[in-house]
């Protein structure tokens, strides 16, 4: 987590030379990311711990990305109505967010935590701290990113769909995410649907909303 920061910190610091105003809108999109992933991980798994001899420690690391998405997107966007900032941002988020998720995952790989579900083992699996073969729920998330990272990049180079590469990752992660979470080791809150998947389809949501938007603010 802490080297995505200082990744997107980075990335984020050759931008925010055009405007003094970038600078607090990425601090509000860190802020928003931070309450969104600590919010949508208890609602969607956090209270189901409380009973738990180790509840203050799980509830006080537990956060989720999919939570980090929307909140540090309504970060984003409530910063650029206070400071007056016009000018579209999400393309250069559409690079920070999957670079900061596949440090995230890597980090999820060296603790063992975010597991997959148990399977039958075989040449794809992981083995988790107790011997147990797994699906390789953190490497594919990895590489799914990686993907997206790379597809971000050649739209960007061919100047396709400007300003609407975020809303595009979110569709995408989104759909990825909704998926892939039935091969997750995640607690089911609603019939077979994980609350991890409720906001991946908030995920698709928005950003279908905002880039059916955008382009009628482009045509008009």
């Amino acid at each position: 987590m802490l080297a995505g920061i200082f990744v997107s910190i980075a990335l984020w610091s050759r931008v925010a030379k055009r405007d003094s105003r970038l600078v607090l809108v990425y601090i509000a999109a860190l802020a928003g990311a931070f309450l969104g992933a600590k919010l949508v991980y208890l609602a969607a798994e956090g209270w189901l711990r409380w009973h738990d001899e180790n509840r203050w420690i799980i509830l006080a690391t537990g956060k989720s990305i999919t939570g980090a998405l929307l909140g540090g997107y309504a970060g984003v966007e409530i910063a650029k109505r206070l400071t007056g900032y016009t000018s579209t941002t999400g393309d250069w988020f559409a690079i920070i967010a999957p670079v900061g998720i596949m440090l995230g995952r890597v980090g999820c790989v060296l603790h063992g935590c975010c597991l997959g579900r148990e399977c039958a083992a075989g040449w794809f699996t992981m083995m988790d701290a107790h011997g147990i073969a797994r699906w390789p729920a953190a490497q594919v998330e990895f590489l799914f990113n990686a993907l997206a990272l790379g597809g971000v990049l050649v739209l960007r180079q061919l100047r396709i769909l400007p300003g609407q590469h975020f809303h595009l990752y979110l569709m995408a992660y989104g759909l990825f995410r909704f998926a892939h979470e039935f091969l997750r080791e995640t607690p089911q809150i609603l019939g077979p649907f994980s609350g991890y998947q409720i906001a991946a389809l908030c995920l698709v949501g928005l950003g279908a909303i905002r880039f059916h938007g955008r382009r009628v603010e482009s045509s008009v």
